[in-house]
């Protein structure tokens, strides 16, 4: 710019402060002077902010100084913020005197003492500052009520002032903390009084649901939303769209389905996310024709360039059941990402390609990507499931020696299958006594599984007592006991621990069947 002005100063140490850049705020402030430009009120209400935190707190006073010295003190904005960030730099007592000698105290000035209180644990002060502020007749606003609920203030203390806007800012911070529970009662309370929440209130609540036990609000909440019509808000639909993944990650896929065929219906567009997480949901269900469509849909959109869709779709064509289609999808990737590669390693593991899997992961090391754990429990169900056992033993110690990577107890528990389907129990068992830490029901529990395939008895009920006093109720130990003693005509044996399994609470005999119905594959997108 030819010819800059203060307000350009302003403008551009403004955006630098709103958004993090403190030091650069801070250095365009210098730069300000050095240039020849005198700051105004609007400059310290932009530049103060960027001090409000201990390293910079001696940056803040100096502009307190010359704020003083300049008389610029005397503006209330300035005071506010000269007032917030000592609050911020935990100084309460700087704080406190700014805000005793304000002659004009604003509600920004009352809202900004309040929180400097709470931010600080104040709780009984931010309280007391609150009933000055009633006193003085300064009308309270849903800043006021915010801080107010930051400071754990009772909400019953401030229920004189439920506007729609005050209950929706006590939600949003009750939300914010997960308390579900009193989220629904103050929604209940705005049903009481007969108001009509905005798009903005139901947001606030969607924003909330991050617990998997809280997905059932959530659905409730999508209800209210289509019925009221706010389904086509589209603030309440980007709110939507986390509901559906948040379904996905509490293993109710079927409930995602529904919510994304709905939100189809009132013409809301997923993002690349909503469509990753409904692909994890078609590997949950099996739904691969649905998952084909969601693929299509990906095609269009050109989603296909964001390596996490990609992943998503690989990795649902693998559990469907289709690695044919997962390989067409990893080859048309120009450069594909470790989760890719992962992916794939995994499925050919899954679907009994052993070295497949294996030429696999040459290829992602010739690319230059290096392996993670996740890599290695692939190449490891590779080698376990072909039977190479000194394929398996060359890269555990790969993983060890070269990446430095220290094994879980789950590949740890891959090498004692593989060795035990391999015969060799002694190693099997060198191999648990190696384990740094203390050796878990999935390593035992391969040991025993690898016993029933080679009818080891005695062997199986030693570690049979073992898995006992780790987990009594799991089915697991039940179901791998009576396979054994079932291999050796042992019948009463296999009657006596199915009467245990049913004394545990167990009876190792749930499971579930999936179909995919033809009305999913209707819904287009």
């Amino acid at each position: 710019m030819p010819n800059r002005d203060i307000v350009t100063w302003n403008a551009l140490i403004c955006g630098y402060s709103k958004n993090g850049y403190d030091f650069d705020a801070l250095r365009l402030f210098v730069q300000l002077f050095r240039e020849g430009f005198t700051p105004c009120e609007t400059t310290l209400v932009s530049v103060v902010p960027s001090c409000g935190w201990q390293e910079l707190v001696c940056q803040g006073r100096s502009i307190h100084g010359f704020s003083i010295k300049t008389g610029l003190d005397l503006d209330s904005e300035v005071k506010n913020v000269l007032t917030s960030m000592y609050a911020k730099c935990s100084n309460l007592e700087a704080a406190e005197l700014l805000f005793e000698y304000m002659l004009e105290k604003s509600v920004v000035s009352w809202n900004t003492m309040i929180g400097a209180y709470g931010q600080n644990g104040f709780f009984d002060k931010a309280m007391l500052v609150f009933k000055q502020m009633q006193e003085r007749s300064v009308e309270v606003n849903s800043v006021t009520i915010l801080s107010l609920m930051s400071a754990n203030a009772d909400p019953e203390s401030t229920h004189c002032y439920d506007n729609l806007v005050s209950l929706t800012a006590i939600i949003s911070c009750y939300s914010e903390k997960g308390n579900m529970g009193l989220v629904m009662e103050r929604f209940a309370q705005m049903q009481q009084l007969d108001m009509k929440p905005d798009a903005v209130a139901i947001v606030s609540i969607l924003h909330g649901i991050t617990n998997p036990d809280h997905i059932d609000i959530g659905v409730a909440f999508h209800g209210y939303v289509v019925k009221t019509g706010l389904c086509t808000d589209c603030l309440v639909a980007n709110g939507l769209s986390p509901l559906i993944s948040g379904c996905v990650q509490a293993g109710r896929a079927s409930d995602a389905v529904e919510l994304f065929c709905q939100m189809q219906i009132y013409g809301l567009r997923p993002d690349a996310i909503t469509i990753a997480s409904l692909l994890s949901g078609c590997s949950q269900l099996g739904y691969m024709q649905f998952g084909k469509k969601l693929h299509c849909y990906i095609l269009r959109k050109n989603l296909e360039t964001e390596d996490f869709v990609c992943t998503a779709l690989i990795d649902m064509y693998i559990k469907c059941g289709s690695i044919e289609q997962a390989e067409k999808v990893f080859k048309n990737i120009k450069e594909p990402c470790l989760a890719a590669w992962n992916s794939m390693i995994t499925g050919y593991s899954l679907n009994g390609f052993e070295q497949e899997a294996l030429t696999c992961y040459s290829e992602m090391r010739k690319q230059g990507l290096k392996p993670d754990k996740i890599t290695f429990l692939g190449v490891l169900a590779a080698c376990n499931h072909g039977g190479l056992v000194d394929e398996g033993r060359r890269y555990f110690q790969i993983m060890i020696q070269e990446f430095k990577m220290t094994p879980t107890l789950q590949r740890f528990a891959s090498m004692v299958d593989l060795l035990g389907r391999a015969g060799l129990f002694e190693e099997a068992i060198l191999f648990i006594k190696n384990v740094v830490t203390e050796p878990d029901f999935a390593v035992w529990g391969a040991l025993l599984s690898v016993c029933c395939i080679h009818q080891q008895v005695k062997l199986g009920e030693c570690i049979a007592r073992k898995l006992y006093f780790l987990d009594c109720r799991n089915g697991g130990l039940y179901v791998s006991m009576s396979n054994l003693c079932a291999a050796k005509g042992m019948w009463d044996d296999v009657a006596r621990l199915r009467e245990m399994m049913r004394d545990s609470g167990g009876d190792g005999c749930s499971g579930v069947s999936l179909i995919e119905v033809t009305s999913i594959g209707r819904n287009k997108l």
